[in-house]
């Protein structure tokens, strides 16, 4: 079966309590089940390694990069002081089976590509793409936007990002706040750029 997996580890994890870090991975295992929704018969599971490292893998390649946004902003909307390295491959692998999969002990390319390109990431690098050329240039430029965003930007971000959102008036009453203000929001986060790079990807699946 092809999976995309994304592996990643918290950034300055040791800062970080031992609470703190637990609330990080099981915000970050909500995400997962968020991201479940977004396409029809998807399986996903997620697991933790070790102490600040996690996995996630998904049967579908299309919501990629949408994922990968989801989960930074999210996190940097939840504190913006929380980030993650997110290191993506799609390929073939083998998932255990049953509802709790785990995919720490799933094996194949796909999760070797993965957790071979996290080991890489180094200085202000937090997320990139194992397949390289323009996709990897496209999560690093992204990456570069992303790591500008205020909590009150990633949050605007985060709220536009799962598919069939609606318009951005919805997403605004959804997050309390008006449809000035997370227009402010989304600009000053590069978001229509970033949007527009979902859907020329999305569009070429």
């Amino acid at each position: 079966m092809i999976w995309t997996v994304l592996t990643g580890d918290i950034v300055d994890s040791s800062a970080l309590s031992a609470d703190r870090l637990d609330d990080v991975m099981a915000c970050l295992d909500r995400l997962s089940d968020d991201i479940s929704a977004w396409g029809q018969g998807a399986t996903i599971a997620f697991g933790r390694r070790g102490g600040d490292g996690w996995q996630l893998a998904v049967n579908a390649a299309e919501y990629t990069f949408r994922s990968t946004l989801y989960l930074q902003s999210s996190l940097m909307a939840l504190d913006p002081a929380v980030q993650t390295r997110i290191a993506v491959a799609t390929g073939k692998g083998t998932l255990p089976d049953g509802p709790d999969a785990n995919p720490n002990s799933a094996h194949g390319p796909a999760f070797s590509a993965s957790g071979r390109l996290l080991e890489t990431l180094s200085g202000n690098t937090l997320l990139a793409h194992a397949d390289g050329g323009p996709l990897d240039a496209t999560f690093r430029l992204a990456d570069h936007i992303a790591q500008g965003w205020t909590q009150a930007q990633a949050r605007a971000v985060a709220a536009m990002l799962p598919p069939g959102t609606g318009p951005r008036r919805v997403a605004a009453d959804r997050l309390g706040i008006s449809r000035q203000a997370i227009d402010q929001a989304l600009h000053a986060a590069g978001y229509p750029a970033l949007h527009d790079a979902l859907t020329l990807l999305e569009t070429s699946e």
